[in-house]
C-alpha cells in the first residue's frame, strides 16, 4: 500500500479545485449535476461490474468483511439515533439524518478512487470498495424509509417496498450485483468490453472528486434551519465526527478482527470506515428540508478532518499489524 498522504493530497487537491471553479462560477451552474449523474450512472457502474466481474467469486464473498463492515455501520448509526433521541426527543426524522451523517461514509466517489490510488491494479481495492459502498447503498435505504416515515404519516406503501424499490433501481447496485452473476456463472468478458469498462471507469476518479467540491461550495450556502448557538453546533459537529471518523472505524478494526479478516483486507475495511460523510447525505436532507445545512457543515468539516484523521489511522494500523 502507497503512503495515504499522497493519494490525499490528491484527492482534496481535485476537490478543492471543484471547490473554486464552482465558487468562481467558471462552469454552468448545473455543472456538479451532470457530473454527478454521469459519475453515478455510467462511470462507477462499469468499474464495479468489470472489477467483480473478473475477480474470483470466493475472493468477493468475504463474509467475514461484509459482517463487519455492515454491522458497524448499523452500530454506529442507532447509537447516533439514540443520542439524538435523548437530545431532541419526538423528532424521529432529525434522528435518522443524523444517524446517517455518522453511518454513510463516502465510500463509492472517496472510496473508489483513494482505493484505486492506495492499490493500483489491485482488483481486491476495488471488491472491498464495491462491497463498502453496497452496504451503504443499503444503509441509505434503511434510513431513506425512517425518514419517509417520519414525515409522511399517511404513506401508504410498506416500508419494506419502499426500501426494495430504492435497492433495485439504484446503479451501484445494479452494477454490482451484474458483477457478481458475471463471477459467479464463471462468465468470460471479452478484452474489448474489459478495456472500455475501465476506461469508462477510470474516469470515475477525478469527475466525483470534482463533483464533490463543486456539491461542498453550493451547500455552504443552502437550507435554511434555525440559528444554534455557536458552542451548541460545536458540540453537536464534534459529537457526528468523532462518531463518523473514530468510533465507527475502531468498532469496524474490532469486528474485523474478530471475524479473522487478512491483513490487507482488514486495512481496507478500516480506511473504508474511517471515510467522511458522503454528499448524498446533504441531498436527502435538503429533500426532506431537515438537517441540511447542518449536514452540509458535517460534511465539510469530517472531509477537511480526515486530512488529519486517516493518516493517524495509517500510523496506528501500521503499529498494531
Amino acid at each position: 500500500m502507497a503512503n495515504i498522504l499522497t493519494p490525499l493530497i490528491a484527492v482534496f487537491g481535485i476537490m478543492l479545485l471543484g471547490f473554486i471553479v464552482q465558487k468562481l462560477k467558471v462552469l454552468p451552474h448545473d455543472t456538479d449535476f451532470t457530473l454527478n449523474e454521469y459519475v453515478y450512472y455510467v462511470a462507477f457502474p462499469a468499474i464495479l461490474f468489470i472489477a467483480l466481474a473478473e475477480t474470483d467469486i470466493h475472493e468477493i464473498m468475504q463474509w467475514g468483511f461484509i459482517a463487519a463492515f455492515g454491522i458497524a455501520m448499523v452500530v454506529t448509526y442507532f447509537i447516533t439515533v439514540l443520542i439524538s433521541s435523548i437530545a431532541d426527543k419526538k423528532q424521529p426524522a432529525l434522528a435518522a439524518i443524523r444517524g446517517l451523517n455518522t453511518s454513510f461514509g463516502n465510500t463509492a466517489f472517496i472510496g473508489i478512487p483513494l482505493m484505486m490510488m492506495l492499490y493500483p491494479d489491485n482488483n481486491h481495492a476495488i471488491t472491498a470498495a464495491a462491497i463498502a459502498s453496497l452496504l451503504s447503498v443499503i444503509m441509505f435505504a434503511f434510513a431513506m424509509v425512517n425518514m419517509e416515515l417520519a414525515i409522511n404519516k399517511k404513506q401508504k406503501r410498506h416500508p419494506v417496498l419502499i426500501m426494495l424499490n430504492a435497492l433495485i433501481s439504484n446503479p451501484i447496485v445494479i452494477g454490482c450485483t451484474l458483477g457478481v452473476m458475471a463471477s459467479a456463472l464463471y462468465i468470460p468478458i471479452p478484452d474489448s468490453i474489459s478495456m472500455m469498462m475501465r476506461l469508462i471507469g477510470n474516469t470515475s476518479s477525478p469527475c466525483a472528486l470534482f463533483a464533490i467540491g463543486m456539491v461542498l461550495a453550493k451547500a455552504m450556502h443552502g437550507g435554511t434551519e434555525p440559528e444554534t448557538p455557536p458552542h451548541h453546533l460545536a458540540i453537536e459537529m464534534g459529537i457526528l465526527n468523532i462518531l463518523k471518523l473514530v468510533i465507527q472505524p475502531l468498532i469496524a478494526y474490532g469486528l474485523l478482527r474478530y471475524f479473522n479478516v487478512d491483513n490487507e483486507l482488514l486495512i481496507m475495511g478500516v480506511i473504508l470506515a474511517a471515510l467522511p460523510t458522503a454528499a448524498s447525505v446533504y441531498l436527502l436532507a435538503q429533500r426532506y428540508q431537515t438537517y441540511g445545512l447542518s449536514s452540509a457543515k458535517c460534511i465539510l468539516i469530517s472531509t477537511l478532518a480526515t486530512f488529519i484523521s486517516l493518516p493517524l489511522i495509517e500510523q496506528l494500523l501500521e503499529q498494531l499489524n
